[in-house]
């Protein structure tokens, strides 16, 4: 995967590199997609969500330059697996699962890999994580049709925001955002088609990390 797939169309960072080649991820797919694990596209994962293609995830990784120490927050936790590349660059993560199914399932399976100090909620991402901004990377695995201002507002000056912006139906485009000035300046990377954002309160039960 790593060969042919990341380093072959231009994923270059050796950290993201070796992220991908250590994270296991057949463990973050249900069984009956196992056997495409390492191919490079979307597989379901339930509940109508994908897991990304690989080479999608890496992008999105390297883009977001990230650092030993540095504060992440991840807006669809899914399957987990991005949460996972990302705890192998900092140990700091904080992700946000809509679905509580979904972010359940995720919070164990990365518990059980190693991944101890990711820090899974169940809620409403389009609010980011308040109790622990700033940040100094948010990466978005759904598409909202415009950025949620408090994930501007959460974002360090001199952060970076990964996040798909367009509507389900497409077309959909992938920005690569940095804070300067108070200010988000846009950098487009490529087109993409990603799952909604959904946006919205869970119940209050459902809470929890």
């Amino acid at each position: 995967m790593v060969t042919d797939q990341l380093r072959s169309r231009g994923i270059k960072d050796r950290e993201v590199l070796a992220a991908m080649s250590h994270v296991p991820r057949e463990e973050f797919i249900p069984a009956d997609q196992r056997p495409f694990a390492y191919e490079d596209r979307p597989l379901p994962i339930g509940q109508g969500q994908t897991i990304s293609q690989p080479y999608i995830v890496a992008l999105m990784t390297e883009r977001l330059g990230i650092k030993k120490g540095d504060e992440v927050l991840e807006i669809g936790t899914g399957s987990g697996y991005q949460a996972a590349i990302l705890a192998e660059l900092t140990p700091h993560v904080y992700t946000i699962e809509i679905l509580p199914e979904l972010a359940n399932r995720a919070r164990a399976t990365l518990k059980r890999l190693g991944y101890q100090t990711v820090q899974v909620r169940a809620g409403d991402g389009y609010q980011g994580w308040a109790e622990y901004a700033p940040f100094d990377a948010i990466i978005v695995t759904c598409a909202p049709k415009d950025v949620p201002k408090p994930l501007a507002e959460q974002l360090k000056e001199g952060g970076r925001m990964v996040v798909p912006v367009g509507p389900e139906s497409g077309p959909q485009t992938l920005y690569l955002f940095r804070k300067q000035r108070g200010k988000l300046q846009s950098t487009a990377v490529i087109p993409v088609a990603f799952v909604p954002m959904v946006q919205g309160k869970l119940p209050d039960h459902h809470e929890g990390r």
